[in-house]
């Protein structure tokens, strides 16, 4: 038995037949745009979608801004649980009558907040960043309505508590303008 020499073959070079190619990306469905106007270059990426549909287009100074709220939360948190009463103090201008426990567990509550933030700076996901925004707000805003009823109810006004709540004023509206910016949908391109 002889086996017989096969036909030498030829293979045919589709990247360079234009007209196949194109032939073959019409029966893969790819290359032309789909239902919300996007051109795949893969059947790969029409199957799992674009990524770049997902990449989150982050507001100028974001960043920066998570970074700024992480690191004042981290200090704040520090201050209230080392010295509980000097914070107090420079706050409402007068000596805590009561236990440091509640500042101090209020120093708590900001370094949990706090690594809210650290892991906000560090993420890529959008939803995280929106969730650590909104976290960041509700505080913002539950501090200076607390800290408003306090100074009511106590009947002074001392200007360390002005300043503190003004601030507090400005880092609620700046948070909820990145808060609102990231959850706006993208305009298509």
């Amino acid at each position: 038995m002889t086996s017989k020499p096969h036909a030498p073959l030829m293979k045919k070079h589709s990247q360079t037949d234009l007209i196949s190619r194109l032939k073959s990306r019409k029966i893969l469905g790819v290359g032309g745009e789909d239902d919300d106007g996007e051109v795949h270059r893969s059947k790969i990426s029409q199957m799992l979608g674009n990524e770049l549909k997902f990449a989150v287009r982050e507001p100028i100074g974001l960043r920066v801004w998570i970074l700024i709220s992480a690191v004042g939360f981290t200090v704040m948190a520090l201050m209230a649980l080392v010295f509980p009463n000097q914070l107090y103090e420079v706050v409402f201008e007068e000596q805590l009558s009561t236990t440091t426990i509640s500042v101090r567990l209020y120093g708590g509550a900001l370094l949990s907040l706090a690594l809210i933030m650290w892991n906000g700076l560090y993420t890529a996901e959008k939803i995280i960043i929106q969730w650590t925004l909104l976290s960041e707000a509700c505080y913002f805003a539950v501090q200076f309505l607390v800290t408003s009823i306090t100074l009511i109810e106590i009947g002074i006004l001392p200007n360390a508590a002005i300043l503190l709540l003004l601030s507090r004023l400005l880092f609620l509206v700046v948070t909820m303008a990145y808060y609102h910016h990231l959850g706006r949908k993208p305009k298509k391109i």
